[in-house]
């Protein structure tokens, strides 16, 4: 295999943020993102020299406006797009404060566990809403 046929792994934390009412926080993604108009759970990529916790605290200040006071492991998903293979660190984020708002222009909103089926979410996402929906007993 030629080198410049290898693809790159890009690790990316994310955040599955809870509320009191067991609604889960989602936000769209822009026109110009990979997986352009898809709903996703909010974080983005780590950087060099990062841990996974500290990268999903940058990422949730930086996108939707919180700070994460504990967040906690969740599962981690290895998915090849063709274009792109995503490695997701996903965490459950059991403590934030601020009132989460998507502060780059994307549409955001909580969502009951139940309804998450009826967003369009990137391949990758898959398998985090049908655990979200096994752990709220549907």
């Amino acid at each position: 295999m030629r080198s410049d046929t290898i693809k790159k792994s890009v690790l990316v934390a994310v955040g599955v943020i809870e509320n009191t009412d067991g609604e889960i926080f989602i936000c769209r993604r822009g026109a110009s993102q990979h997986q352009a108009y898809k709903w996703e759970f909010p974080g983005g990529k780590v950087e060099a020299g990062e841990s996974v916790a500290q990268a999903l605290a940058r990422e949730l200040a930086e996108e939707i406006g919180i700070a994460v006071r504990s967040c906690q492991p969740f599962m981690r998903i290895e998915h090849d797009y063709g274009d792109k293979q995503v490695i997701l660190d996903i965490r459950k984020v059991t403590a934030f404060t601020g009132k989460p708002q998507g502060l780059e222009g994307q549409p955001s909103r909580w969502v009951p566990v139940t309804e998450l089926h009826s967003y369009d979410f990137p391949a990758a996402n898959s398998p985090i809403v049908d655990k979200l929906l096994t752990e709220a007993g549907n």
